[in-house]
């Protein structure tokens, strides 16, 4: 139940620099929804919460009729703690400040496309759903300067990149050569027509710090379990303010602009 878990984990992830600490879950049966499978979302999400260590605190319950809800729908809220004396945003990005991203990108999304059923796609990947709080930790503690910090869910990396250049008027340089994705991914989504880039993850953040602070970053970033594959993908320019770019892998370059319409699959 990857999906459960990560609605879980997608609250703990609003990368911030708190602490989460309290979550709220509110369900919406539709009638006859199995009692089987609401077991197995609820203990999907205590695993979840234990594994993040927070608690959930309250929620609520409410049934509507049959065929107004698609099986089952939860929302989450969390609260967190701020401990550390940061001030984090997509605004404070400047040229010359590296980007990285934490691991493999479009694993989840292209697992929930796939588990869903409906496309005759078999493929050996499996979601990257993650409470990031810990690798949060390890890199401020590493570099307290980070300038900003995004969870890559909803639109992916790309979405996340756009924010960047737009929100601090800045151009983005990134390596198609350097994003890390999965060859199960990048297949997959080549037989869908879709890019990686635009497709949701649940446990990768994509951060942005100093260019001088990019090594100890990946460092302490790497040093993670959930870190590992960290990879820096590009760098803010100063060049074409509110633009992102991506040198191709064949040599050119192309603007990866923003998401047009839903992103799929449609998560939250």
């Amino acid at each position: 139940m990857a999906s459960c878990a990560g609605a879980h984990h997608g609250t703990n992830n609003r990368v911030t620099g708190a602490t989460p600490a309290y979550l709220t879950a509110g369900f919406i049966l539709e009638e006859g929804f199995p009692v089987a499978d609401l077991m197995r979302v609820v203990d999907s999400m205590r695993d979840a919460a234990a594994a993040a260590g927070v608690c959930v605190v309250t929620g609520d319950t409410k049934v509507v009729q049959r065929g107004k809800a698609d099986g089952c729908y939860i929302n989450t809220a969390g609260v967190g703690l701020i401990a550390r004396d940061v001030t984090l945003g997509v605004a404070n990005a400047k040229p010359g400040d590296a980007i990285i991203v934490s691991g493999p990108i479009g694993d989840h999304g292209i697992t929930i496309m796939l588990a869903r059923g409906e496309l005759d796609i078999e493929a050996d990947v499996s979601s990257d759903t993650a409470p990031l709080n810990g690798l949060v930790a390890e890199l401020l503690g590493a570099v307290p300067a980070v300038r900003a910090m995004r969870d890559a869910t909803r639109g992916g990396v790309a979405t996340i990149l756009n924010e960047i250049a737009r929100a601090a008027d800045v151009g983005v340089m990134v390596s198609e050569d350097d994003i890390p994705v999965r060859p199960e991914v990048r297949g997959a989504s080549e037989l869908l027509g879709i890019d990686p880039m635009y497709v949701a993850c649940e446990g990768r953040l994509v951060a942005v710090v100093p260019g001088e602070s990019a090594d100890a970053a990946l460092a302490a970033l790497r040093g993670h379990p959930l870190g590992a594959e960290s990879a820096v993908i590009g760098e803010v320019v100063a060049e074409q303010p509110g633009i992102v770019r991506l040198k191709t892998a064949f040599g050119g370059t192309r603007i990866v602009d923003l998401l047009v319409g839903d992103p799929l699959p449609r998560i939250c």
